[in-house]
C-alpha cells in the first residue's frame, strides 16, 4: 500500500523580526511549521548563525582554534570584523562579560566605548549581549540601546527583573529589538512577553531567549519548553509565544568541563578542541530542531559545520 504524507497545516505562524539596518540585515521566524518540516510547508525564513566576541577579548578562551582565527587582531573591533567574515555566520553577538561585577567589573563608560568599538568596524547585523548580572545590565543595556540609535540591534537580554528599565529604553525610546530571557518554563516565557507588551514594546522588536543549556545538562528540560512553545505559538495560536526564539550556544557550550578539561587532567575524553566544537554543535543541531530561529556560537569549525546543517 503506498504511504499519503498528509501535510500538517497551522493557521498560525511565528513572528518575523529583522536585525540590522541598510544592506546588511537578517530576519528570523515566518515559519508556519514546526523546525526543518518542510514536507508541510516551505521554511520562510531560515535559521541563523551568530558568532560570539567578547569585550575581554581572547582572555577567556580555551580553543586553540578560536584563538588562532583572531591571529592579528589587536582590538575587539578588529575581532568583530573577522566574526563578521567568518564563513556561515550571519550577525555577530558582542557579549560584555567584562561588565560582571563579581568579575573585572567594568564600567559602564569603559563597555559603551567597546560597544562604539565594534559598531563602527562592521556593517553586519548586531546583538548585543549583557553581563548576566541584573542590577548591572539595568543599567548597561539602556545605555547600549542609546548608544547604537539607528543600527536596529538586538539587546540580550531583559529578564523579569529589569524588563521595565531595558525594555523601555531599548524597545521603545531606542528602537531597538529587545531579548526576553526566561529560564526553561513555558509559562514565564509568556508572562514576560505579555509584561513587554503591556509596556508598550510591539511584538516585531521581540525576540525569545527561553533558555538553555549544554547538551548532558539539564537539556531535556529546554527540549521539552521549545517544544511545547512551537506547539502553543502554531497549534494554539498563542499570540505571545509566536516570537521567534534565540539561543546563544556558546557561552553554555564552551564552559562546562567536557570542554574545559585538559587533555593532561582528562587525557581518557580525548582532543579538548574537538570536545569543546562537539560540545557547541550537538547543542546548536538539538535546539535548532526544537525551534530556535538563531543560535550564537564560537568556534569557527562549529559555525562552519552548524550552516552546512541548515543548507542541506
Amino acid at each position: 500500500m503506498p504511504f499519503n504524507q498528509k501535510l500538517q497545516k497551522f493557521n498560525a505562524k511565528i513572528n518575523t523580526v529583522t536585525i540590522g539596518s541598510g544592506d546588511k540585515t537578517v530576519t528570523i521566524g515566518g515559519d508556519s511549521t514546526y523546525p526543518f518540516y518542510s514536507f508541510d510547508a516551505p521554511s520562510e525564513n531560515t535559521p541563523k548563525i551568530g558568532v560570539e566576541i567578547s569585550d575581554m577579548g581572547l582572555e577567556n578562551v580555551v580553543s586553540e582554534g578560536i584563538k588562532a582565527y583572531y591571529d592579528g587582531a589587536s582590538t575587539i573591533g578588529e575581532m568583530a570584523k573577522k566574526a563578521a567574515a567568518m564563513e556561515g555566520a550571519d550577525f555577530v553577538a558582542l557579549i560584555l562579560e567584562g561588565g560582571d561585577p563579581n568579575g573585572v567589573n567594568k564600567s559602564v563608560d569603559e563597555l559603551i566605548a567597546v560597544v562604539k568599538d565594534v559598531a563602527d568596524s562592521i556593517d553586519a547585523p548586531l546583538v548585543v549581549e549583557g553581563c548576566k548580572n541584573v542590577e548591572k545590565d539595568a543599567e548597561l543595556l539602556p545605555k547600549v540601546a542609546e548608544a547604537l540609535q539607528g543600527r536596529n540591534v538586538l539587546i540580550l537580554s531583559e529578564k523579569e527583573e529589569n524588563y521595565k528599565a531595558i525594555g523601555a529604553a531599548a524597545g521603545l525610546a531606542y528602537n531597538q529589538i529587545v531579548g526576553a530571557e526566561s529560564a526553561d518554563d513555558i509559562n514565564l516565557a509568556k508572562q514576560l512577553n505579555v509584561l513587554l507588551s503591556q509596556l508598550g514594546v510591539a511584538p516585531s522588536n521581540i525576540v525569545m531567549n527561553v533558555g538553555t543549556a549544554a547538551v548532558g545538562y539539564g537539556f531535556e528540560y529546554v527540549v521539552s519548553t521549545m517544544d511545547r512553545v512551537k506547539a502553543a505559538a502554531l497549534g494554539q495560536a498563542d499570540a505571545q509565544l509566536q516570537m521567534p526564539i534565540i539561543t546563544p550556544v556558546a557561552d553554555e557550550a564552551w564552559n562546562v568541563k567536557e570542554a574545559m578539561a585538559s587533555e593532561d587532567d582528562m587525557p581518557e575524553w580525548g582532543n579538548q578542541e574537538e570536545r569543546g566544537i562537539g560540545m557547541e554543535v550537538s547543542t546548536a543541531a538539538s535546539v535548532l530542531a526544537c525551534g530556535s530561529n538563531a543560535v550564537i556560537l564560537k568556534h569557527p569549525t562549529s559555525v562552519a559545520t552548524i550552516s552546512k546543517l541548515i543548507k542541506e
